[in-house]
């Protein structure tokens, strides 16, 4: 399936049909305020683990980040001090992903072996109106590998061609950006910026 969203006004059937598949086990490619993810419903155990070997990774191994509604719905997820927390505050929604230590309620199949999570609220209104409408997390995961630039996945249609028969469904939010969100890792007594990318701190 290949459904059409506009930023600014996204489509509340088609919002909803897109919520359907999740909830049905679906695996979704859609687009954020960075590059163009691969996400399902992070308490769907089957979902994880396709979106797992999309990746070519063991679900216990993959550093798989989720988007949650707002900072309140991050708690339940994963711990975060004072001074994250107001990092946190400035920096969301945005082009960040904060790698947090995970609570107890995070779901087994995304806890791994470090225990932490990372969690991501993007400035993109598709995704966010997603997350919103499923009523909990999206997991998270970039179109592409960690060591390749491809310019054409910044384009929906070509994505759509390359992963229409892998996944349930591809959402064309408009052209995609080609930099990554910036990755900050606050598990330890210092912040620390692990990979830099479009935001900047």
């Amino acid at each position: 399936m290949f459904i059409r969203l506009f930023e600014d006004n996204p489509n509340a059937r088609d919002l909803l049909k897109v919520v359907e598949v999740l909830e049905k086990g679906g695996v979704i490619v859609y687009p954020t305020d960075t590059v163009y993810a691969i996400g399902c419903d992070i308490y769907n155990v089957k979902a994880v683990q396709r979106v797992a070997q999309l990746k070519g990774v063991k679900p216990e191994k993959a550093n798989f980040s989720m988007i949650c509604r707002d900072l309140s719905n991050i708690s339940e997820y994963a711990k975060i001090g004072n001074e994250v927390f107001k990092t946190m505050k400035r920096a969301l929604p945005g082009p960040f992903t904060f790698i947090l230590n995970a609570t107890s309620k995070l779901p087994n199949v995304l806890m791994n072996r470090r225990k932490t999570i990372g969690i991501r609220i993007p400035a993109n209104r598709i995704v966010m109106a997603i997350v919103e409408e499923l009523g909990h997390p999206l997991l998270t995961t970039s179109v592409r590998d960690e060591d390749e630039v491809i310019e054409y996945m910044t384009d929906p249609e070509l994505i759509h061609e390359k992963y229409a028969n892998r996944v349930d469904l591809v959402i064309d939010g408009g052209y995609g950006r080609n930099v990554a969100s910036t990755v900050v890792d606050c598990t330890g007594e210092t912040m620390e910026i692990v990979r830099q990318g479009l935001g900047e701190l």
